[in-house]
């Protein structure tokens, strides 16, 4: 670190005059951005040997970057790396804001008034100059901008308001290292596709290649080879560390997206200078020979040429550096020990739930007739075409749910109602789908995905984890994503199944904060648990995950055959976040179940009087409050779930009653820890009704 800064003086003066085709003007304008930004860098590792810095990746060796800010609009959305400091001083630039260099120290300091994260996360991010947070380090932030892209001509198309403009270009970075990652080559697979189907898709894709991950190699070339010759992908090389050559292509590869609305790869030569970070040790496996040319490669002493031919002198050069240094320290000696968050609260403020008055507000209202009982299927259906019908900027997607009208034939018949730009098939790409829809939700539209099945969630979680449900935390609410995520899952399919079509693991997603699990298991609940959704997405911005039993689906029946009580009638109200469903007034055993679980244990109640039965209904936020309240009135509490005996639904209702202080008596069974398998074996592991009910007797008995 210290020869990059100490000797940076004496390269200059050895330098030669290099001519530009670009006003000095400019150049000035931009190595005043790439100054902000190594002098932040530098000033991230002295509040850190201070001990009041907390983060010091930098962007040291990427600061070319700043060229492609100025090559863009100020009005492009931006999805950026954590090398992006240079362009982000930019970007404030054509912003006339004075607080960039505040903005990124407040960051590294974690202070509460930091503008985008308030101190949770040092993130490039904000909400005047259309940078999106993002806090990848692998990319898993290409999905969005896949559908930040696809959405902006999207919005237009619907006539809804878009918070880019209709020209926008979408631009977002990353390393490479990160363009191996499998959710980048998702990314680009599915812009592609999209471009290749003739609709608009103007994304800037930026590879920073500075030819290292951490500590291991790319190959020389090796991102060319993937992506240079890829059909229906533009390339663009330049060399990162030339400023003006960098400006040049990257003003024509803006001006190639925004002309054609195709996407555009461009690749920066970069160098990385001190490291991965201020914890990293280079010399353990960078050869002194290494470090030394690729400091002599240092992007500021190749603007330093640039200013030269254009009439600075060294000592001008460098006097800019040094005032630079002066104000940065100035500005981190400011920023040094302000307040951080002090509380469990107030870190968590963003992920709070939305208040239930406000989405009883923005409730769809009842545009489809349709008499007569309905089917879960059916109900669901209805909703969703209410859903449609009621918000304009509402969009049904997701694998076979257009013409098909969804495997189960849940989204039968909407794409004929709706149109092909509201209800449309997408490729088979979890990532990519929800990536679809998280673009969609900071564009203006209501995204409404569907994955197919529970167990293809899995390759594609952190788009929920890591994207969807952090964007409000580290936005402090400024940026949301609200989306209704509808997953087909559990168990108990019959003549179908095995573990991708029967899959009962939902512990990753209830380990997510903030996020709303909902889980109806009758059809009206189901109905109106999905305007609440809707509702709660469209007026808070709140991420909804919408879990539907596929063997309910097209169930009629509830204790024999031809009963049809398991139809109901389309519902008038909507169900409250947070709100149970209790069956029964029994005053001696309270069964808590959901999903498969409700059928089973109203037919257990029904030959063992005294038993009341509580659909949680929400499996977060947890019904505590009707919980409580039912467990008391029995006294004996038998929690009946259909997930994993390990991780599931379970342990959460009874750790939350006893921290809620019930006393009574607790039990439960749930299916085993195992994977769901094929044909009558899958009866061996999944909660039965015997089950239940044999843990319901002896409950009774003790």
């Amino acid at each position: 670190m210290s020869q990059v800064d100490e000797l940076f003086a004496e390269r200059v003066a050895a330098l030669k005059p290099a001519p530009c085709d670009h006003p000095a003007a400019v150049l000035r304008e931009l190595y005043d951005a790439q100054l902000g930004s190594r002098h932040a860098d530098l000033a991230a590792r002295w509040l850190q040997s201070k001990g009041l810095g907390f983060y010091t990746i930098g962007s040291a060796g990427h600061e070319g970057n700043a060229a492609v800010a100025a090559a863009l609009r100020p009005t492009d959305p931006a999805l950026l790396h954590y090398r992006s400091g240079a362009f982000y001083l930019a970007r404030a630039a054509q912003h006339r804001s004075p607080d960039g260099i505040r903005d990124i120290l407040l960051g590294v300091a974690a202070a509460t008034t930091e503008p985008i994260a308030g101190g949770r996360h040092k993130v490039f991010g904000r909400h005047d100059l259309a940078i999106i947070p993002q806090t990848s380090t692998i990319a898993s932030h290409l999905p969005r901008a896949m559908g930040v892209a696809f959405s902006i001509a999207r919005a237009a198309k619907l006539g809804v308001p878009s918070p880019w403009p209709a020209d926008a270009v979408v631009v977002t970075s990353f390393g490479d290292a990160s363009a191996n990652h499998s959710t980048a080559t998702g990314a680009i697979n599915a812009a592609l596709h999209a471009s290749y189907q003739g609709l608009p898709m103007p994304l800037l894709l930026v590879c920073e290649d500075n030819g290292i991950g951490i500590s291991v190699r790319t190959p020389e070339g090796w991102i060319k080879q993937a992506y240079g010759q890829r059909p229906g992908l533009r390339y663009f090389d330049a060399d990162g560390t030339d400023l003006g050559a960098t400006l040049t292509m990257a003003t024509e590869a803006a001006t190639f997206v925004r002309r054609n609305h195709r996407p555009a790869f461009l690749r920066l030569r970069t160098v990385r200078l001190m490291g991965h970070a201020g914890s990293d040790v280079e010399a353990a496996y960078r050869t002194p020979a290494e470090l030394l040319a690729e400091e002599e490669l240092d992007p500021l002493l190749g603007t330093a040429r640039l200013l030269m031919g254009s009439g600075c002198t060294p000592d001008e050069v460098v006097e800019l550096y040094e005032n630079k240094r002066a104000e940065v320290m100035r500005i981190a000696r400011e920023v040094a020990g302000l307040p951080q968050l002090e509380s469990a609260a107030a870190v968590a403020a963003p992920l709070r739930y939305p208040d239930a008055a406000t989405v009883a507000k923005a409730l769809p209202g009842h545009h489809v007739e349709q008499g007569g009982p309905l089917t879960l299927s059916q109900s669901i259906n209805r909703a969703l075409a209410d859903v449609l019908a009621s918000y304009p900027e509402a969009m049904v997607f997701g694998e076979d749910v257009g013409r098909k009208g969804g495997v189960y034939g849940v989204t039968r018949g909407l794409q004929k109602t709706f149109g092909a730009a509201r209800v449309f098939d997408t490729l088979l790409d979890e990532q990519s789908i929800l990536g679809l829809g998280l673009g969609a939700g900071v564009s203006g539209l209501l995204p409404i995905p569907e994955v197919q099945y529970l167990a293809y969630l899995h390759n594609a979680e952190d788009q929920l984890r890591g994207e969807a449900a952090s964007l409000k935390f580290f936005s402090q609410g400024q940026y949301s994503n609200p989306m209704v995520l509808r997953i087909a899952g559990y168990g108990y399919q019959k003549g179908f199944g095995g573990h991708f079509h029967n899959d009962d693991a939902i512990g990753v997603l209830r380990d997510i904060p903030g996020i709303v699990i909902a889980s109806p298991s009758r059809p009206d609940d189901a109905a109106a648990m999905l305007h609440t959704c809707a509702a709660a997405a469209r007026s808070d911005g709140t991420v909804c995950v919408f879990l539907e039993p596929i063997a309910l689906y097209h169930r009629r029946d509830l204790l024999e055959d031809g009963d049809d009580r398991w139809l109901a009638e389309y519902p008038a109200a909507h169900v409250p976040i947070g709100k149970a469903r209790t069956y029964g007034d029994g005053d001696r055993l309270t069964i808590v179940t959901f999903g498969n679980g409700v059928p089973m244990s109203l037919r257990v109640a029904d030959r063992l009087p005294g038993v009341r039965v509580v659909d949680l209904r929400w499996l977060a936020p947890l019904p505590v409050e009707d919980l409580l309240r039912e467990a008391t009135a029995t006294g004996r509490v038998l929690v009946a779930d259909e997930t994993r005996r390990s991780g599931g639904v379970s342990e959460g209702v009874l750790a939350a009653l006893i921290d809620a202080g019930y006393a009574g008596r607790l039990a439960r069974v749930s299916s085993e820890d195992s994977f769901v398998p094929l044909g009558d074996a899958a009866r061996q592991v999944l909660l039965s009704e015997q089950t239940i009910e044999s843990a319901a007797r002896k409950l009774l008995a003790d």
